[in-house]
């Protein structure tokens, strides 16, 4: 587990960022620059998941990446990592880009500070969502596990997945 100071992203600041198609990084705002620690040349051209937290679950990401591949928009709690090994969370909101003939070029992701709520509650999953992915024999059967917990809450909970994320702007939590 990563140590560090939290950050938190104030409620009127918007993080944005836009990739191509292999989450390669071609725009991102000051907002992002200031909470990450970045400097805009060293994150142009990265992989968006050099802001990756070891906190976060792999199951997470696979999941926000079959929705936007499908030119789904997808949204999602996610802690990431400043340069330094501090962090900050946020409520993101993924889109891809559409280009010529209906083809996704890009993404596009707008993030917000998110509720406390939701933190409190995500570390808790996320936490049991990277203990089944580990005890997996590897990365596919880590990732095949870690789906199907989740499946497995959303479904004891009777809620889909944008369901349970949109449930903390409603105060109708029932995933644990």
């Amino acid at each position: 587990m990563m140590m560090g100071s939290e950050r938190i992203l104030a409620q009127d600041e918007i993080i944005v960022s836009k990739t191509d198609t292999k989450g390669r990084i071609l725009y991102a705002n000051r907002t992002f620059l200031s909470i990450a620690d970045y400097e805009e040349r060293e994150l142009l051209d990265k992989p968006h998941n050099i802001i990756r937290h070891p906190d976060m679950p792999r199951t997470i990401f696979k999941v926000l990446w079959d929705h936007i591949r499908d030119g789904k928009e997808v949204f999602s709690y996610i802690k990431n990592s400043a340069k330094n090994g501090d962090y900050y969370w946020v409520f993101a909101h993924v889109t891809p880009t559409f280009g010529e003939a209906g083809r996704v070029v890009g993404y596009h992701s707008n993030r917000r500070a998110p509720e406390r709520a939701a933190i409190t509650d995500m570390t808790r999953l996320y936490r049991e969502l990277c203990t089944v992915e580990a005890a997996q024999g590897g990365r596919k059967e880590g990732l095949a596990a870690g789906e199907g917990l989740l499946n497995d809450k959303l479904k004891a909970a009777g809620m889909t997945l944008d369901e349970f994320v949109f449930s903390y702007a409603s105060d109708e939590r029932a995933v644990g």
